[in-house]
């Protein structure tokens, strides 16, 4: 039979490794053989030294010694060298702990003995998958093992683990390469058929690759925490905590424990420690929304942790190391606020590594469709939970209103006014009279130099200056889709004519 000693040097010292197992020490009570005392009497070459590993039971210990040396000495083998040494370790089952008392006893015995065998059998599958691992890697260790009636059994384990690793390790880097990359899965929940999308999505994959603070500016409603949920899930720290808060939203003397915590009795109301966002994030990715609104004084702090990756609780003066990637986000001019000095320029600079503008809705006709049909779903699975409710569908007129408008409060604008149309509609297909009915009024400001109106807005026209009256007449044309009767009552003319002979003075030419 061969167990693997083959090659054994005679003249050398030869060792058994092995942990104390509970089989072993309920038979000795019975004066009867287990895996331990079956290997020492039954290996083909003696063990000149046999070092067992334990810890639990010591009481026993002494008993178990004398109990395998009396067997030995019985059949005239070595029985004088037998030892059983106490370790720690967390549990039977912590693989950290018996890694590092292994890798202690195999370095050791390996280095002064000719040849180490190590048992198998006794301790539990950790101890054992681990002696494999540690052990694999010296040429003179072997291993041993034995059957449930205690006879020797053949152990080999043919696998390089180095090489095993190294192969495993490229195909799944081949697998990798030839699925759908990471970035592409992240990124998937996000319309980008329309050339400024394309161009914002690609600046957020090389981000989120990166380790780099975030900053996503864009108007209300543009998608920014959808933005920054897929940064999250396209980089390195995608399997750790997403934390997510409106800054805007805290109450003011709420905003320091929500993001940095507290202690017991900081405040009252403290009735115990607080883990705040920062620490709840470590290792993942924070998002901080409308990160405009935050006051100076948890500016300072934040800044902190972004520099020095330390935190400290509110009411406590001990600091918290914190692994924590920003992604903040405002629908503010923070250039703006920094003039005004209510946003710390550092922090600015700070946050604003990796920018990504969020273009608003009116730029991405080519992504409406596509976005309509989406919010069209959302409303149709709602809806259907309602025994009555019957599913609906936008018709081409009603595609067509909604590319002729400007949404300035973008998908959240857009969003709202598809559920009061599903919800008034009379018929299973929203057309343009539904969608025209359920926008909302908002009156118009004649400042704005880029001038867009919605359907229902009105301003009045004979108080503005000649330079903007021609932005507004063709504002109010494309709105209305070219009819001139509705063009006219959102501008408050007297009636179409009026319209018209304004359209000759501006030079304004109707195709329809």
């Amino acid at each position: 039979m061969n167990l693997g000693l083959n090659g054994i040097n005679g003249n050398g010292l030869n060792t058994l490794l092995t942990w104390l197992g509970n089989k072993d020490l309920e038979n000795m009570e019975t004066e009867q053989s287990a895996a331990i005392v079956a290997l020492a009497i039954k290996s083909p070459k003696p063990f000149d030294k046999i070092v067992i590993l334990s810890n639990h039971q010591e009481a026993k210990w002494d008993r178990y010694e004398r109990f395998l040396s009396k067997r030995l000495a019985t059949i005239g083998r070595p029985h004088e060298n037998i030892s059983i040494n106490k370790v720690s370790i967390m549990s039977p089952i912590d693989y950290p702990s018996i890694a590092k008392v292994t890798k202690h006893w195999v370095d050791r015995l390996s280095e002064e003995a000719s040849t180490l065998s190590i048992n198998l059998t006794s301790g539990t599958p950790a101890m054992a998958s681990l002696s494999v691992l540690i052990g694999k890697a010296k040429t003179n260790v072997s291993f041993v093992q034995t059957s449930p009636s205690n006879e020797l059994l053949e152990v080999d384990i043919p696998l390089d683990f180095a090489n095993e690793y190294r192969y495993s390790a490229s195909r799944e880097i081949a697998s990798n390469a030839a699925s759908k990359p990471k970035s592409e899965k992240a990124f998937s929940d996000i319309n980008a058929n329309s050339m400024p999308m394309k161009l914002t999505v690609d600046k957020a994959k090389k981000i989120a690759a990166s380790e780099v603070p975030a900053l996503i500016l864009g108007e209300t409603g543009t998608g920014k925490e959808l933005m920054a949920n897929a940064i999250h899930k396209g980089s390195l720290r995608a399997d750790k905590p997403l934390r997510v808060v409106n800054c805007g939203a805290l109450a003011e003397n709420l905003v320091d424990s929500t993001l940095f915590g507290h202690t017991k009795g900081a405040f009252t109301g403290a009735e115990k420690e607080h883990a705040g966002l920062f620490e709840q994030a470590n290792g993942g990715t924070l998002f901080l929304d409308e990160v405009g609104e935050l006051k100076p004084d948890i500016q300072v702090k934040l800044l902190r942790a972004l520099q020095q990756g330390e935190i400290t609780r509110l009411g406590d003066n001990k600091t918290i190391q914190v692994d924590v990637r920003i992604i903040a986000a405002t629908h503010q001019n923070l250039t703006q606020l920094i003039e005004q000095g209510s946003f710390r320029e550092d922090l600015f600079y700070r946050l604003a590594v990796g920018i990504i503008e969020m273009p608003p809705l009116r730029e991405r006709l080519d992504d409406l469709p596509d976005i309509v049909d989406q919010l069209a779903q959302q409303i149709n699975q709602s809806g259907a939970k309602h025994p009555e409710y019957k599913g609906k569908i936008i018709s081409k007129s009603g595609i067509n209103f909604i590319l002729s408008q400007p949404w300035k409060g973008n998908i959240r604008e857009l969003w709202s006014t598809l559920n009061r149309a599903f919800l008034w509609s009379e018929t299973q297909q929203v057309d343009e009279n539904d969608l025209m009915a359920a926008m909302i009024n908002r009156q118009a400001s004649a400042q704005s130099e880029e001038v867009s109106l919605s359907y229902s807005d009105k301003v009045d026209i004979v108080q503005l200056t000649e330079k903007y009256q021609k932005k507004y007449v063709e504002a109010a044309l494309k709105a209305s889709g070219n009819v001139k009767k509705h063009a006219t009552e959102m501008l408050g003319l007297k009636d179409h004519q009026t319209l018209t002979n304004w359209m000759k003075r501006l030079g304004i030419d109707n195709h329809k």
